[in-house]
């Protein structure tokens, strides 16, 4: 693939394509990322709740909602062919979750300027409640997810 002639949109999904394939974290955790709402700087990804995620309180932990959105905010900063990690990530809880609940976890870039980037995530439920807030600052990293050309 020669992807000097992609469009940003298809540069975008090829990235997080490449990224899923070696995600072992986001697959365990059966999360379900859609190709069609991944664009430069964009990505959603979904993640059904079950019993193994409850806390003492019969509420969906924290740390599965900030990891269902880290691997949204992943997917979105990594849309240019440039390897991108976290910096500094926080996390806003709104509304609790419960079992059998499907989160989606909506990232859009706000910012990105030199190697350093700032990213939104919504958290809402299958009923469009807003369960939570995320922002992710990335920084770029050395290496790329495509090759540069195909031999």
């Amino acid at each position: 693939m020669d992807i000097s002639t992609l469009s940003p949109q298809a540069l975008a999904r090829a990235c997080a394509e490449a990224m899923w394939k070696d995600d072992r974290a986001t697959q365990h955790l059966d999360m379900k990322l859609d190709l069609e709402q991944v664009g430069p700087g964009t990505a959603a990804i979904q993640m059904r709740i079950d019993a193994s995620m409850l806390n003492g309180h019969r509420t969906c932990h924290g740390g599965y909602m900030f990891t269902l959105a880290d691997s949204a905010f992943a997917f979105a900063c990594n849309t240019y062919n440039q390897r991108t990690v976290a910096q500094h990530c926080s996390v806003s809880f709104l509304a609790p979750a419960f079992e059998n609940d499907i989160l989606t976890a909506t990232a859009r870039e706000i910012s990105r300027s030199g190697r350093s980037g700032i990213y939104d995530v919504v958290i809402r439920n299958q009923d469009g409640a807003h369960i939570a807030e995320f922002r992710g600052h990335a920084r770029t990293i050395k290496g790329t997810l495509l090759p540069e050309a195909n031999p």
